[in-house]
């Protein structure tokens, strides 16, 4: 077989459009992996080599193929970086729509400048594959033959194994309150007895299952609040505002936030290893709480507006 085309950024763009699409119509792991590795570690850096270097003698193929594994080392966390501060953050689309612009634009310079180039300067893949003489090999040649063939069969069913059977990470769920305001500030301190303080709670299920919780906000023995059941699937968020009124007057009144998991069941696609006791149990899964002032409607009842 025999290659010879100075337009190979062509196809390795229509490969990353494949990925892509792949990964939008949430097509298979192994593929979205195959594809994913050389899409990040390597078209970003070999696209803005070919952009700098169009020429055939700016750059030998060892020296191409280094520089692009290494420049793309280097831009892609650029990349994230400029996309932490922008309000899509550092997510799988915007990773993915920024390295598709970066990867489409500079082949497109790239190709541009080569075509402008007389054909004998532009660079040029040149590959021709053909059947090895066994006969005019060496034994040390055989042999070398034979270990290099084990050893990418031995790649090669290494990479398979590990995307077919991945680990299962550390299993928990994030369970936290926020301001009014979504940020970690501003919590009710100081409330009238009758009034509503309003808080955000959030909980996110890593828990590598579909989880059913319930939520309990307790004053003391009152509970104020029971939320649930609330289920989600691993890695999925919920997220909503929340009002509770204390029952009781006083100063540092204990407000808990208190989250139960009440059952799991494994979720299709997601590799599962049952935790030692996925028993219901009586005590909370997570707490949080809040000291607040609550006062009587009476002013000369009121207490002082330190919490802690």
């Amino acid at each position: 077989m025999r290659l010879h085309t100075w337009k190979e950024l062509v196809y390795l763009d229509a490969m990353a459009l494949v990925l892509a699409l792949i990964i939008l119509l949430g097509g298979p792991q192994p593929l979205r992996v195959a594809l994913g590795l050389p899409f990040v570690l390597f078209l970003p850096g070999y696209c803005l080599i070919a952009a700098l270097f169009p020429r055939q003698g700016d750059l030998d193929g060892i020296e191409r193929i280094a520089l692009s594994f290494g420049l793309s080392i280097a831009v892609v966390p650029l990349i994230g970086l400029g996309l932490n501060y922008t309000p899509w953050g550092i997510r799988l689309y915007p990773i993915l729509i920024s390295l598709l612009i970066w990867i489409l634009g500079l082949s497109a310079l790239g190709l541009t400048r080569r075509r402008r180039l007389p054909p004998e300067e532009r660079f040029t893949i040149a590959l021709e594959l053909k059947p090895p003489a066994w006969r005019a090999l060496t034994p040390l040649d055989r042999v070398l033959s034979i270990v290099l063939i084990a050893a990418i069969i031995f790649a090669v069913g290494s990479i398979v194994y590990v995307v077919k059977t991945p680990k299962v990470g550390e299993r928990f769920t994030e369970f936290y309150i926020l301001g009014p305001s979504g940020n970690a500030e501003g919590y009710p301190r100081r409330l009238t007895l009758g009034e509503s303080g309003r808080v955000i709670l959030g909980i996110v299920n890593h828990e590598y299952a579909r989880v059913e919780y319930r939520v309990t906000v307790r004053q003391g023995t009152d509970d104020l609040v029971q939320l649930g059941p609330l289920v989600l699937n691993h890695e999925e968020k919920w997220e909503e505002p929340l009002a509770f009124t204390p029952r009781r007057a006083g100063e540092n009144q204990k407000i808990e936030f208190l989250l139960y998991k009440t059952g799991e069941t494994p979720q299709p696609g997601i590799p599962y290893v049952k935790a030692g006791d996925t028993t219901p149990s009586v005590e909370p899964y997570r707490s949080l709480h809040l000291w607040i002032n609550v006062v009587n409607p009476s002013p000369a009842n009121s207490p002082g507006d330190e919490a802690s």
